[in-house]
């Protein structure tokens, strides 16, 4: 195969920081190339350099693409010749159509006016191209994360993508979809469409992927063939500089302790849709010194049921009765929830988990501000040596702590979310989705952060997709479809086909 793309030599400096050194990519017609790393290795610098985020001129190298030498000074510059990046973050507007979102900037149109058969006709010809049979017109919000991602993949075709750039596609989606997604990037594959796929997903990778680059530091690292197949193992010692040789801490023999939390009869009702339930009689209870794991697909009920437990953020007409440590809770606000001893780490950590434009210094000290308070003022230093202490504690890599927070890798940003809910010292934390879109080292450093909270004694509820992970960090699994719990076991006794067949046969009893 011919090269359609050789990056030499990239180097990206900012402000006392180094994030690209010397990188050299190429990239084969008609492949799909795998870019993986650690949070923060540069991956995403790169693909932004690439891309004209990072305009000609604000970094050292060459970019050549289709034999020829290029200097990008915008996203529009590299658009026009095929290079079209997906971000993590998708950029669709949910209150337009389907066809509105895929044209969005590239509008059909003939002296200003938009031709709206022939934008709904060219909309459905590109569904249909990535495998959805939804109707054009259709709001955006209608559809769920999967279908978006594919409109989102639809809108870069409408471009005449030649290379494809998907940074973390799969992070958000359920194992169906990424299933599906993958697919359809394999099928491109077979039309002759190139393709970057940046992901921490590894068992993906290796299934997808016919070349991976190991970026780590800011620096290529290596070039691995999968044409023979690629072991995750290799792939994880060069991405970390060092063997993994358990993905999971050990988990040790202490056995738990008194009960911490009872929920009984919790139900929630949609908050728009009131006849909806989407948390339904549910009961359990969560031990002291237990990491206990909820598992379902997603929409099951699982954020639903984590959110209206905390202080009643999500939903209507609450029921239920909730006791921690014997007594009877009073959960009816975030503030009243967190003076019981609960804590919740948001699966949506951008919105809902930080101050994206404020410090590390500012973030950490955020769930207990009484905690840096004197008079009900804060307290410039003992704020400093909250953060330094939980930026130390959990490893967050930052020039400082007085570093922008939405400029921390997503790794690093969840490790604020953590730092500010240990500094509040809960007796129970429910951590939703608390690995989403991190790195195999940094998982391995949160999953630690879990069982040594476990070990102090506290109660931990992992709410995670990744039926591996939960089989990994818990001791206790309940399972939960269609705002029911449908099951419980102990982990030892758990396994991925047993989890999901308490889904399946819950389903066809429904």
């Amino acid at each position: 195969m011919s090269v359609i793309l050789e990056m030499r030599g990239i180097t990206k400096e900012f402000p006392g920081v180094k994030a690209l050194d010397q990188v050299s990519l190429s990239v084969a017609e008609g492949e799909i190339h795998a870019l993986v790393g650690e949070n923060g290795a540069g991956k995403s610098t790169l693909m932004k350099v690439l891309s004209g985020v990072y305009p000609h001129g604000s970094y050292d190298g060459d970019i050549v693409f289709d034999g020829e030498v290029r200097a990008f000074r915008s996203i529009r510059d590299s658009e026009d010749i095929g290079i079209i990046i997906i971000h993590q973050e998708l950029a669709l507007i949910p209150l337009l159509s389907v066809a509105e979102n895929i044209f969005l900037g590239n509008e059909r149109a003939t002296r200003g006016i938009i031709d709206w058969q022939e934008t709904h006709d060219r909309a459905a010809e590109l569904l249909d191209r990535v495998g959805l049979s939804e109707n054009p017109e259709v709001i955006l919000d209608d559809l769920g994360l999967g279908k978006q991602q594919l409109v989102e993949i639809a809108k870069a075709l409408s471009k005449n993508v030649r290379l494809l750039i998907l940074d973390e596609p799969t992070s958000s989606l359920n194992e169906e979809d990424s299933a599906k997604l993958l697919e359809l990037l394999m099928d491109f594959r077979e039309k002759g469409l190139t393709s970057i796929l940046i992901s921490h997903k590894l068992n993906e990778v290796s299934k997808v992927a016919d070349t991976i680059t190991v970026i780590r530091d800011g620096a290529a690292v290596a070039r691995m063939d999968c044409k023979d197949g690629v072991d995750e193992n290799d792939i994880v010692r060069n991405m970390v500089g060092r063997s993994l040789e358990d993905r999971y801490p050990p988990k040790g023999d202490a056995v738990p302790g008194e009960v911490a939390m009872e929920v009984r009869n919790w139900t929630v009702h949609h908050p728009l849709h009131s006849e909806r339930k989407v948390v339904n009689d549910v009961s359990f209870t969560v031990r002291r010194g237990e990491v206990l794991g909820i598992a379902g697909l997603m929409g099951a009920g699982r954020t639903e049921l984590a959110m209206s437990l905390f202080g009643r953020s999500y939903g209507r007409d609450i029921s239920g009765e909730v006791t921690i440590n014997g007594a009877a809770a009073d959960l009816s606000s975030v503030q009243n929830a967190i003076n019981a001893g609960l804590a919740y780490a948001t699966e949506d950590r951008k919105t809902y988990g930080l101050v994206l434009d404020d410090t590390i210094r500012r973030n950490v000290p955020l769930a207990d501000l009484d905690g840096i308070a004197r008079n009900g003022i804060v307290d410039r230093q003992a704020e400093e040596e909250v953060a330094t202490r939980y930026r130390d504690r959990l490893a967050i890599k930052s020039s400082s702590i007085e570093q922008a927070v939405v400029n921390l890798s997503g790794g690093n940003q969840q490790k604020v979310v953590l730092s500010k809910w240990l500094f509040a010292d809960p007796d129970i934390l429910i951590l939703d989705e608390p690995t989403r879109g991190i790195d195999v080292g940094a998982k391995f450093e949160i999953y630690t952060v879990i069982r040594d909270l476990a070990a102090q004694g506290k109660a931990i509820i992992v709410i995670s997709s990744e039926l591996p992970e939960l089989l990994g960090v818990t001791d206790r699994l309940y399972v939960m479809n269609e705002g029911r719990f449908v099951g419980e076991m102990p982990t030892a006794e758990a396994s991925q086909e047993k989890i999901m067949s308490k889904i399946v046969k819950s389903g066809e009893d429904a």
